[in-house]
Formats: structure tokens, C-alpha cells, sequence
């Protein structure tokens, strides 16, 4: 399988400056979408459909809108088809908690804006040593 095509997606090849689906990859992508909504991983309804790619590839191809087709591609994949595709992916998403929602957690601690400083009594010729006396001056307002 050869990805490295430009911009064209997996399913498609370009005839005279028009997207056309290249059918047997097409076949590939359907049954990588079947395999998946079968209850199969990613990696393995990658396999079973022909495709040796990496895990995160799959993902991305199965997940490409383009398969529902828009103004440019023509439809690999029925948009009832993707829907189910992201409702599973969202799904096992949850169920191994990557699903990304914020988490409730205690809010943090208020974070101190107001500060004083005492008046530098000493001066030094190294602007480091300088620096970390000036900031040792720095203390919290009461």
C-alpha cells in the first residue's frame, strides 16, 4: 500500500483534476470501517481489510470526512456509516478513559498577586548575586 501520495486521500486517485475512487483501496477502507464497527481494534480490522499500517494511520484514515463524500471527493462511505464510526470511537474512548472531558479536580490554590518588598541594604558587583538578594527582599503582603 502506498501512502505517500500528496494530499490525495486513501481511496482516491485524481483523473484529469477530478477526484475518482480508486475501488479496490475503496474496498479496503469499507471493510476496515466493518471490521471496526464489528468490534474489531484498529490494528487488527486494519489487517483483516489488507491494510499494514500504524495504528495511529488507521485511525486517521477511518476517521478521513472525506469518505462521506463533499464537493470535491464522491462517497467511499454513507454518512450513516461514519456517524456509527464516531459514535463507537467515542465510545471506546470513554470506556478506556481518553475521552478527553475535563476531570473534576480540586481547584487550585489562589494564586498570590500582592507582594512587598523590603528595602535593599546591600548592593553586589555580580548581577546573579544581585538578583537572588533582591528577590530574597520579595515576601507576601499581609
Amino acid at each position: 500500500m502506498n501512502m505517500g501520495r500528496g494530499h490525495t486521500p486513501y481511496g482516491y486517485r485524481i483523473e484529469n483534476g477530478c477526484a475518482v475512487i480508486h475501488e479496490e483501496e475503496a474496498v479496503q477502507v469499507r471493510m476496515l470501517c466493518e471490521h471496526y464497527l464489528n468490534g474489531l481494534g484498529l490494528d487488527e480490522a486494519a489487517r483483516k481489510a489488507g491494510l499494514e499500517l500504524p495504528h495511529s494511520s488507521v485511525k486517521r484514515l477511518m476517521l478521513n470526512l472525506h469518505y462521506a463524500g463533499d464537493d470535491f471527493y464522491p462517497a467511499i462511505l454513507d454518512a450513516k456509516t461514519q456517524e456509527a464510526i464516531e459514535k463507537e470511537r467515542q465510545k471506546r474512548s470513554r470506556a478506556l478513559g481518553r475521552d478527553k472531558r475535563p476531570r473534576r479536580h480540586k481547584p487550585a490554590a489562589p494564586v498570590q498577586t500582592k507582594f512587598r518588598m523590603k528595602e535593599a541594604e546591600e548592593h553586589f558587583s555580580d548581577p546573579f548575586e544581585e538578583a537572588a538578594y533582591l528577590y530574597s527582599l520579595i515576601g507576601k503582603e499581609t
